[in-house]
Order: structure tokens, then sequence, then C-alpha cells
């Protein structure tokens, strides 16, 4: 679920609120670390840990910042809508977020149809979504740029979904860019890559990612001092990824 709350179910009793508490609370400072590094130490702290999940060549469309958040999932396809009240692609997910969270959009039925579009953007920009990531087309990118509004796809379009796919469901399993994608997962973007990060495993990749910010750093500070680069990029830098 996004926010990161347990899949099991839990009563409201003061220790069920309790727990939750403490879960949110998790999660804020998670996101407030993971907001401060860049795909390439998280892309770095991936490699060393093993772990997948970083997907490269996927343009920042519109918005300048870099994100990051927990997923909320969209996926779309053909045919009917599920049963029940229809709703416009991707409004149920804005409803259901907020800063914290970054839209996942998987819309991989080969047909040219916009995933999302400007009503969206604006929607979206007032709630405090942090930004969209799109496996398919996005339509009225104009307006996302005019709104500052992140936008990650690699195509784009005119073509409007009506007629052409429907919702399928929101805050389900997707398939986004060749990576399995579940609500809740951790999710971070900038002009480098995409990378999803598993909830069991976001506290050691933060953990190992800001130790190699730590170095780097050191580095940086070691070259603004006159030492020769020779020196600061030796052996310990091109080894610093291993176990």
């Amino acid at each position: 679920m996004p926010g990161g709350r347990s899949r099991h179910t839990y009563d409201m009793s003061t220790t069920g609120y309790h727990w939750m508490a403490i879960s949110l609370l998790l999660n804020a400072e998670r996101l407030r670390r993971l907001r401060r590094l860049d795909c390439c130490a998280i892309s770095d702290a991936l490699d060393k840990l093993q772990l997948s999940g970083v997907v490269t060549g996927i343009p920042q469309q519109a918005g300048a910042a870099r994100i990051a958040g927990l997923a909320i999932t969209v996926k779309l396809g053909t045919g009917d809508p599920p049963p029940g009240p229809r709703r416009h692609l991707g409004a149920t997910a804005i409803e259901s977020g907020g800063p914290d969270h970054v839209i996942v959009i998987e819309q991989r039925t080969g047909v040219e149809a916009g995933s999302w579009g400007g009503l969206l953007t604006l929607a979206a920009k007032l709630k405090g979504i942090a930004g969209v990531i799109a496996d398919g087309p996005v339509r009225d990118i104009d307006e996302a740029v005019a709104y500052d509004f992140p936008i990650y796809t690699r195509a784009l379009t005119a073509r409007t979904a009506r007629g052409r796919i429907v919702e399928k469901a929101t805050n389900a399993p997707i398939t986004a860019f060749g990576v399995e994608v579940e609500p809740g997962d951790f999710v971070a973007a900038d002009r480098s890559a995409v990378i999803f990060i598993k909830p069991a495993d976001i506290d050691r990749v933060l953990d190992t990612a800001e130790a190699i910010v730590t170095r780097e750093s050191a580095m940086a500070k070691a070259l603004l001092s006159g030492k020769p680069v020779t020196q600061v990029l030796n052996g310990n830098y091109e080894n610093m990824l291993e176990s």
C-alpha cells in the first residue's frame, strides 16, 4: 500500500495506531534521506549490494528537480474498464496521493494514446504529488513544463486516451520499463536514471549510498585542496564498490 504500510490487517486499537505512527515516521525519515541522494550514488549502492532496479534512458521531459517518493501505481490497458463507476485514468491515484508519492504508470499496450495529460498534471501539482514516471506516451507536455511538474517518459503524443485505453487498476503490481513495481516501493529519479527500491532493501541501500557519498565528498575536497587526481582516484576509488 502507498505509505509503506504493512500488507497485514491491523485493528484500530491503540497498538495498531502506534505501529502505523512509527511506520509513517520511519518512512518520512527514509524519504528525507533518499531525496538528498542523486541516482548515481543510489545506483552505485545497488551495484555494491547486487540489487536491481536501475533504469536508464528515461528523459525528464518536464520539471527541473530530482524526485523521490513512494510509488502509487496505475495500470492502463485496452478493452473494457473494471466493473464499477468509471473514472478518468489517473484520477484515483492523484486523490490517494500527496507530496510523499510518485505516480508510476504502465501503458505498454502498443497503442499510441496518452497515459497522462494536462488536467491530470494540474490536479497532481495542486495535490503536491512529487512527479510522474510513465512507461507509455504522455500528452500535453508543454503544460507540464509550464507547471514545472516532473515527468519522466520516453514517448510523447498528442493522441487522447479516450476511446483507446482505459484504467485497469490503481495500486496494483505493474511492470514499468521491465521492472516489477508494487505500490509502496521507493522511487527516485533524476536526469541520470529512474530507480525502484523494494521497502525490504531501502535501509541498507540508504546506508550504502550515504557511505559512498561521504567517500566521494572527501575525494572532492582533496582535489580542491590541490592533491593530484592520480592520487585521489587511485585503487581505493576503483575498489570502493567491492565488499
